[in-house]
């Protein structure tokens, strides 16, 4: 039982190496956006495709990932991941050109989806039923500490041995990373009698890429210009030929009956609306801090409270969800989200660091309270054999969340803020407009985890189920 034991943590060693690498590259990489504009010569506009290519990859392939873990086995896949992830930053770290560094970061983006679209999977066929939750909330742990020290140790690379080193710091990682995964990750029996749904892959792809697209540049486009309606007709389109498609076919990419289970269907929608708020708050808040007078290091500083509050909260959540069931955990921690969100409402431009800190670390205690529990009951509602897609359309919705919450996050602050600019034009207070339109946007988000506990609430109490987890994968 002892070696049981420790095979099982040595697993998910390996599988957090994969999921802090991703986080911890992307938070890391903001902080060199500026640098990337003066040694390329290249406007804003060029250089947030730095990201946005990274996003748009990421998002797009999960899903498709996550069937794939089923079919070929969740080992081969992670272990492609982290060998492609590896490679793609080595190309990032010797980008002559921005366009080489954008199209190298869309193979990262490639690599890292492997590795976040099994992860939950390989936990949760690793560890047994009553354990489920705690690995899951390491794996949170993992992701919250990448996003936590991505900026200190970006910034630290970016002034000591120069951009390059944010991308080439990650292969002795990576190397590091494979070599333990592939001795201590078992194999898996592939599905050899399914096929892997090639159309149903594709056509989820055209989907959900375009559908992203929109909703990232559809303000810079223009909501309703032609550009902006040929991206969502695609959209609409590959997205009904895809459910068609998918009803129809033997081995489906996405098993839709997957839906019909309310813990799965909910579970899925709270993970949407979660990271949608957050991500409001996320992309908003460092243009207060520095509307506020405080420097970019401060911003930075501040702004870690969050993920490493969550840091200290989600194992926690995770080993009391094992005991007590994730209803109640998952739907208060929305509910401490959305008290949080209305609290950073109410700041105003004489508000101290310390005032929006507290509000930061409730708000992550409320995250860290969601996130295990919620991920715990989504996983465990799904069959053994569906584990990579159910692993799959988790990632798919919480990076869903992040673009529609930046989208969210950007439109309606500009919306209201020219409502306030004109509505507040004798005004007295210069910033007036801004913070009213932030509060306003924080509002916003705290409706947005009203409805994420009431989508939690709704699927009721989860139906574990009581095998034991091979220790085959």
């Amino acid at each position: 039982m002892e070696l049981e034991n420790q095979n099982k943590y040595k697993i998910l060693l390996a599988v957090l190496i994969g999921s802090l690498m991703g986080p911890l590259d992307g938070s890391a990489v903001n902080v060199a956006m500026p640098t990337f504009s003066k040694v390329f010569n290249a406007g804003m506009t060029t250089v947030s495709w730095v990201s946005m290519a990274y996003l748009l990859v990421l998002s797009s392939l999960l899903l498709t990932y996550g069937r794939l873990g089923d079919v070929i086995g969740y080992k081969k896949l992670f272990l492609r991941g982290m060998l492609l992830f590896t490679m793609a930053s080595a190309l990032c770290g010797l980008s002559p050109i921005i366009g080489f560094l954008i199209m190298a970061r869309g193979l990262q983006a490639a690599g890292a989806g492997m590795m976040m679209a099994v992860a939950p999977a390989i936990i949760t066929t690793t560890f047994p039923r009553h354990e489920i939750g705690r690995a899951l909330g390491f794996n949170a742990v993992a992701v919250a500490v990448g996003l936590a020290i991505g900026p200190s140790i970006g910034g630290f690379l970016l002034n000591t041995l120069g951009w390059q080193a944010i991308f080439l710091i990650n292969i002795p990682i990576g190397i590091t990373g494979y070599l333990w995964a592939k001795k201590v990750i078992p194999e898996r029996q592939s599905l050899k009698s399914a096929v892997f749904d090639i159309k149903g892959a594709l056509l989820g792809f055209i989907f959900l890429i375009t559908l992203l697209f929109y909703i990232s540049k559809g303000q810079e486009l223009g909501w309703t210009s032609v550009y902006a309606r040929l991206l969502i007709g695609v959209s609409f389109t590959a997205f009904c030929v895809f459910l068609i498609h998918e009803k129809r076919t033997k081995d489906p990419m996405l098993d839709l009956k997957l839906f019909s289970n309310r813990t799965f269907a909910s579970g899925n929608l709270s993970c949407l609306l979660n990271f949608t708020a957050q991500y409001i708050m996320v992309f908003l808040t460092p243009f207060y801090l520095n509307n506020t007078g405080f420097s970019p290091g401060q911003v930075g500083g501040i702004m870690t409270a969050f993920p490493l509050t969550v840091l200290f909260v989600a194992p926690l959540s995770g080993m009391l969800s094992d005991k007590f069931g994730s209803l109640l955990l998952s739907s208060m921690g929305a509910f401490v989200c959305a008290i949080a969100l209305f609290l950073m409402g109410n700041l105003g431009y004489e508000a101290t660091a310390f005032d929006v800190i507290w509000r930061l670390m409730l708000f992550g205690v409320g995250n860290g309270l969601f996130q295990a529990p919620n991920n715990s009951a989504v996983m465990s509602s799904a069959p053994r054999d569906r584990q990579g897609v159910a692993s799959g359309v988790l990632a798919t919705m919480r990076n869903v969340g992040m673009v529609i919450g930046v989208a969210i996050g950007s439109g309606f602050f500009t919306l209201r803020h020219n409502y306030y600019l004109n509505a507040l034009l004798n005004s007295t207070i210069v910033d007036d407009a801004f913070f009213r339109a932030l509060r306003d946007s924080y509002f916003l988000a705290a409706f947005i985890d009203i409805l994420c506990m009431l989508a939690s609430l709704v699927r009721g109490r989860s139906a574990y189920r009581d095998e034991k987890p091979t220790q085959t994968m």
